[in-house]
């Protein structure tokens, strides 16, 4: 008797005996396993090591001058207070099940993406929908829908990844351990309707209203939940085609959300990003800028701040398994109101500073990507980083050591 992989898996699990299986067997499939079958099971373990110099668990706010900040916002789950400097980490269990869309004018499908662990605590949208943090998370939970308009609308019905930034929330999906300043001025998720529209192989539009918007790291935006004031967005995406030589495949994207300051501290979000082939097929660069309007002045501040950062990445494939990837980039959010009305977003107020992480990968075991990383952080002026508990021995710069182990299934 061959049983398909799906009675195997739950008679693994303990969810049904051989036994029963046999005599489910022998019986025409029900309209519930008919769906079943077409449902996958997918996801992640995501675990770290790392070695802060100087920028450690500091939760002691300070002068942005002279200190207390702590280490960077290194990863989804590490604001002020890092948790994970020093220490062996369990980043995140993804689980995903997930039934994709077929090709039919009315197809349908659904994504029901679960975390669990520290990084669910920076994603803010706990399976209460308080958008408190606790450490296991709604990722993403949503129907997706077709309608047959010109090539085909898509639709998203539920809680989604937000539609700018270069960088993922899955870890593995980025050419780097932790993430960018920018990636810590983006929303994270929202909850909504999104819909998404391909023109052509070359243009392709994606448009959303939102109740919710939750962010994580070092900016809390409002989580607005009044739908006569909702979250807007949009975005644009530009593809090279096959007839533009070396180039094909490269990307702009350019993308903008805002949401409103009805019931806290709003803002608006500009975001434009690129992947840029090159004539060696195991070279690649990419670019991405945001811009971050904070609609603050009637919380306390001078006037609305704004920030911006610019990076730049580079992927060089060396070998089958060996990649190794640079980013480089630079803030400013010397712009918040004044030194007495600090800006909303908790990354060197009044200050500047850049970033350069080195990371090489090299998958060795199968399913398993590994990691190690250096990054090192600066800000222009002041000393805002402190050692554990001593917030007079602080420094201008911060080091980073880290190794990183990810196996999907």
């Amino acid at each position: 008797m061959k049983f398909n992989k799906w009675t195997i898996g739950l008679a693994a699990a303990g969810v049904v005996s051989l036994a029963s299986a046999v005599k489910a067997d022998t019986a025409p499939a029900s309209s519930v396993m008919t769906a079943l079958s077409s449902t996958t099971l997918s996801g992640y373990v995501d675990t770290s090591a790392q070695l802060n110099i100087h920028g450690q668990n500091s939760t002691t706010l300070g002068s942005p001058f002279q200190g207390g900040v702590g280490a960077p916002p290194y990863t989804v789950g590490s604001a002020i207070g890092n948790g994970k400097a020093n220490s062996i980490n369990l980043n995140v269990v993804d689980l995903k099940l997930s039934k994709p869309q077929d090709e039919g004018q009315w197809a349908a499908g659904y994504c029901v993406e679960l975390w669990f662990g520290q990084d669910a605590v920076g994603l803010a949208s706990t399976q209460d929908s308080n958008g408190d943090n606790q450490a296991t998370a709604i990722r993403q939970a949503y129907v997706s829908l077709r309608t047959p308009v010109g090539n085909g609308i898509d639709w998203k019905i539920g809680v989604f990844d937000t539609i700018i930034g270069y960088e993922s929330l899955t870890s593995a999906s980025n050419p780097n351990y932790t993430h960018s300043y920018g990636f810590v001025m983006e929303p994270t998720t929202h909850t909504g309707v999104l819909a998404s529209y391909r023109i052509n192989d070359m243009i392709s539009i994606t448009a959303g209203v939102a109740d919710t918007s939750y962010t994580g790291g070092g900016y809390t935006a409002a989580i607005n939940n009044g739908v006569s004031n909702p979250t807007l967005m949009g975005a644009v995406s530009l593809t090279a085609p096959d007839s533009w030589g070396w180039i094909k495949g490269g990307t702009l994207y350019l993308g903008a959300i805002n949401t409103p300051s009805s019931t806290g501290t709003g803002a608006t979000s500009f975001y434009a990003g690129a992947t840029i082939p090159t004539p060696m097929n195991n070279l690649k660069f990419g670019a991405s800028f945001d811009y971050l309007d904070q609609h603050n002045k009637d919380f306390g501040a001078l006037h609305n701040d704004s920030i911006w950062d610019a990076a730049l990445y580079a992927s060089f494939q060396a070998t089958e398994k060996l990649s190794l990837n640079l980013r480089g980039e630079y803030l400013d959010n010397s712009s918040a109101g004044s030194f007495f009305s600090p800006s909303t977003f908790s990354i060197y107020p009044f200050n500047k500073a850049e970033e350069i992480t080195a990371t090489a990968q090299y998958n060795l075991w199968a399913n398993v990507i590994s990691r190690v990383e250096f990054r090192w952080d600066h800000v222009e002026h002041g000393r805002p980083f402190s050692t554990s508990g001593n917030t007079f021995r602080t420094f201008a710069s911060t080091y980073l050591f880290a190794a990183q182990l990810i196996y999907q299934f």
